[in-house]
């Protein structure tokens, strides 16, 4: 029976916290303001002698506003340098079509011993897929795999730059 009760407590409790919860969220928003605007420019006096020129319909972009790219990549294979890890030499190549990242392979890796391999076979794909999924070399490294993730990151950002990719 005391069991019984302390879970109907413990649902009650939670129920409480959660409408809590919820209610203190939907107060919370309507605080929140933007940071990004910009404030209107001054308006220029009128000129002298009476005319009346249309105001200045011209407006500058907004600071938050991304920057046009200045290089666009070119499609084809590219390798990257031969970067060195504790445990041997990494080397990644890319292949770039229609502008996006479509593969990522490893004509070189580490593999010096046993415990390397199968540091390589787990690391690898797991890489590949976040690096293929960011477009980028910007993803983590894989947790137990850093000597390795850090060796091909940096080989993968070489090829990304010979490709003038910037992802």
């Amino acid at each position: 029976m005391r069991i019984r009760a302390f879970f109907v407590a413990a649902a009650a409790s939670g129920v409480v916290i959660l409408t809590g919860w919820e209610m203190g969220a939907q107060h919370a928003t309507p605080m929140i303001a933007s940071s990004t605007t910009t404030p209107p420019a001054p308006s220029a006096p009128a000129p002298q002698g009476g005319s009346t020129a249309a105001p200045s319909t011209a407006t500058t972009p907004s600071p938050s506003a991304p920057a046009a790219a200045t290089t666009s990549s070119t499609d084809g294979t590219f390798t990257g340098a031969l970067e060195q890890s504790p445990f041997g030499t990494v080397q990644v190549s890319v292949t770039i079509t229609g502008g996006k990242l479509t593969d990522v392979k490893t004509p070189q890796l580490t593999e010096t011993d046993g415990h390397s391999q199968r540091i390589d076979d787990y690391a690898i794909p797991i890489l590949r897929s976040s690096v293929l999924g960011a477009q980028s070399a910007k993803v983590n490294s894989v947790s137990g795999a850093t000597y390795t993730s850090d060796a091909y990151l940096q080989s993968l950002q070489s090829a990304l730059d010979k490709a003038h990719f910037a992802g």
